[in-house]
């Protein structure tokens, strides 16, 4: 109930800003929660980023103005944030199929993108297992893209078919998927493909990193991938982490640890398959 308040207040407060200055760290800053973990928190149960939400909305009701007040295009591009009426009329265009100028001259038809509307569901009582455990800092050698935090979750499964179908798996065979977001960023990370590093030469599209000591809340999971992987993830950012009292995020880091797939009869789609999920915590001030 308290993180679907907190989501449910940040709309309120951006929709009462949408003609000004907006930033996550403003939104965050507002709602008391740290801007990582709020926009994680909001992509996975929304479906996009809150910086798609506010350009949404903002180009909504942009097409609005246009079609029905007698402001500039320029007016309405300063107050929805655009610098100049060209990325206005681009941004327009890419939302609404139609450029300002068509709107308002042969009135096309525009998009709708209605505000949010939190609605209050009797979840949790469930039953979710994790260990705490202290790990020294490791290195990795990795295959390593960046990603939008919004469809992630869709496009991360095409990227590892990609790894091996390259034949990159010879390589990294993938003991690790690694998210890395170590400035706290609004819109994207990187995702690493991983296996420990053992000294190797690193050949040509690979990299070391070294990911730092922490303590982790470490949680398994069973199941088919890449659903069970998935499930278990939103069920850590949406329901654990904003009721844990004792516990917060403590850096930008993210990790999966895949058993070996060979073990298993249907291998990583069997439905007795196991992973873990990491994430870095520490003591809540």
């Amino acid at each position: 109930m308290e993180w679907m308040k907190l989501i449910g207040d940040s709309i309120q407060y951006i929709e009462e800003r949408l003609d000004e200055d907006l930033t996550v760290d403003d939104i965050a800053r507002h709602i008391g929660i740290s801007p990582f973990y709020y926009q994680k928190g909001f992509t996975m149960l929304c479906g996009f980023t809150v910086v798609e939400y506010i350009r949404n909305r903002r180009l909504a009701l942009a097409g609005s103005e246009v079609l029905d007040s007698d402001r500039s295009i320029l007016e309405i591009a300063l107050k929805y944030g655009y610098d100049s009426p060209d990325s206005f009329s681009k941004a327009f265009a890419r939302f609404h199929g139609s450029t300002p100028s068509s709107v308002r001259k042969s009135r096309a038809t525009l998009k709708s993108f209605a505000p949010l509307k939190i609605k209050v569901q009797l979840e949790g009582g469930y039953l979710m297992d994790y260990r705490m455990e202290k790990k020294g800092e490791f290195t990795v050698i990795g295959n390593g893209k960046r990603f939008a935090y919004g469809g992630a979750k869709d496009v991360i499964p095409h990227f590892w078919d990609e790894h091996y179908a390259s034949g990159k798996g010879k390589v990294v065979c993938g003991e690790f998927g690694i998210c890395l977001d170590e400035e706290k960023g609004m819109d994207s990370f990187e995702y690493l493909i991983a296996d420990a590093y053992r000294g190797q030469e690193v050949p040509e599209g690979f990299t070391l990193r070294t990911i730092p000591a922490f303590t982790w809340a470490i949680f398994p999971c069973k199941g088919p991938m890449p659903s069970a992987l998935q499930e278990t993830n939103e069920k850590i950012f949406t329901e654990w982490l904003p009721n844990t009292r004792e516990y917060e995020i403590a850096a930008g880091y993210c990790v999966e640890r895949y058993d070996d797939p060979r073990k298993y009869p249907l291998g990583m789609r069997d439905e007795n398959y196991t992973c873990e999920i990491w994430i870095p915590v520490k003591k809540r001030q």
